[in-house]
């Protein structure tokens, strides 16, 4: 399905024009036009699905494969320090652009992206309780 509103279904599938760096018949990924750092791109799905909660289970194995394939090809050609692969969902989490996408960040020493948070405290009662609900099996 695509939603004739989403901009990312249109990019998905070349109904605005990208910076494409690679398609395919799922996906599209292309450069990010307001980059954390230099080469920073976005998988998108041509399929929409809101959030990661909606995404298929095939597509999202397929579409860690795919971010690892660009991770090494983006050190390989833009000799990135790191890479930072962010997915984010609803609007707490920081997600303005409700259709899945996955983005890959190259960082270099030194660079301003900024991708980092204070750790919190928790104490082991916290920890247990956390293990208790959130464990599956």
């Amino acid at each position: 399905m695509k939603d004739s509103t989403c901009i990312f279904c249109k990019i998905a599938n070349g109904e605005i024009p990208s910076s494409t760096i690679y398609e395919d018949e799922d996906f599209r990924v292309f450069l990010d036009l307001g980059p954390a750092a230099k080469g920073h791109a976005l998988i998108v799905p041509k399929e929409h699905y809101a959030s990661i909660y909606e995404l298929e289970d095939t597509l999202c194995s397929r579409v860690f494969l795919l971010a690892k394939k660009l991770a090494l090809r983006m050190r390989e050609v833009l000799h990135c320090d790191g890479i930072n692969i962010m997915q984010n969902n609803g609007p707490v989490a920081g997600q303005t652009v409700f259709h899945f996408h996955l983005h890959l960040i190259p960082r270099y020493e030194g660079d301003s992206a900024g991708i980092r948070w204070n750790p919190g405290n928790v104490t082991p009662e916290e920890l247990a309780e956390l293990v208790e609900i959130l464990r599956v099996e």
